[in-house]
């Protein structure tokens, strides 16, 4: 019996490689490049956020109804949570500058 010669599903990607190759790469690299390509894709992206908001609305509206049953915060809720937080710090260091002044003032007068 002849020796079959095995199906091997990477021959074409193996085929590709090399020289082919580097010329595919050469010419997506140019046509990325220009004016038209970023209309296009900026166009392609206008058009995907608009079709996809209605949906992005539910899912978040969706998310924010089983955290509520988890009892989990929200992300609006962690945001908030962070602003506040970040807030605190902010009026810690401020306090802890008049601190180091009014420590630098006693200390001068002595």
């Amino acid at each position: 019996m002849p020796d079959e010669t095995k199906f091997d599903p990477f021959a074409p990607w193996k085929q590709f490689q090399g020289p082919m190759m580097e010329s595919w790469s050469k010419m997506m690299s140019e046509v990325v490049a220009t004016e038209e390509f970023a209309k296009a894709m900026g166009q392609y992206l206008n058009n995907y956020l608009e079709v996809s908001a209605p949906l992005q609305k539910q899912v978040e509206a969706a998310m924010e109804k089983y955290l509520q049953q988890m009892h989990m915060p929200s992300r609006a809720e962690v945001i908030q949570l962070a602003e506040r937080l970040t807030h605190i710090e902010m009026r810690l260091d401020d306090m802890e500058t008049k601190l180091d002044e009014l420590l630098d003032a006693v200390q001068s007068h002595e």
